[in-house]
Formats: structure tokens, sequence, C-alpha cells
């Protein structure tokens, strides 16, 4: 199993709307793909004064699969949530490869 992990710190003043707008349309959005098999989303417990900060965490049966989602769909979702939330958050990303 891939872990796609995008670690997102959001500013306080469009918290609640990032929130919503994650739960409503983003997540559906990338689910829709049929690529992924499931999705968590984590608030990460922290004392920051200016922002948030969230684990969206997007799972994947295989490497293959991943690839696909970077190669066709990835790009346009991070430019609809980097046009809507412009200098509102940092965000990184992590993959990850589960071991048994």
């Amino acid at each position: 199993m891939i872990l796609y992990n995008v670690t997102i710190n959001i500013d306080k003043s469009v918290n609640d709307e990032w929130l919503e707008w994650m739960k409503s349309k983003h997540i559906p959005d990338v689910l829709s793909t049929g690529l992924l098999i499931n999705n968590r989303i984590f608030k990460i417990r922290s004392d920051e004064e200016d922002g948030n900060t969230y684990s969206i965490q997007y799972f994947f049966n295989s490497m293959d699969e991943y690839e696909k989602y970077q190669n066709e769909f990835a790009t346009g979702f991070q430019k609809e949530h980097t046009d809507k939330y412009k200098d509102k958050f940092v965000a990184f990303r992590t993959v990850m490869e589960e071991i048994n």
C-alpha cells in the first residue's frame, strides 16, 4: 500500500472555509479519479499562532496507481487549491510505502 501524505498549514483566517471545501469539494474530486482506496484527515496537535496544520492522507493500492494519479490529475488539483488559497497556506508532500 502507498500513502500519499499532504501536510498543510492553513491560515486561521480561512481555516473553517478551507476545511469545509476540502471535505465537500477537493477530497471528493480526488476520490472520483477511482485510483484511491481511502483517505483520512488528521489535525496535527500544536500551539501554532498563525495557522492550523493538517495531514491529508490518500491511500493507493500500488505505486502504479499513485504515479497515474500524479501524471494525470495531481497538477490540476494542486493548481485549483493554490488558486483558491494563494498566500494562505504552506504544504509539503510525502510518499510512503507500507512494509509488511
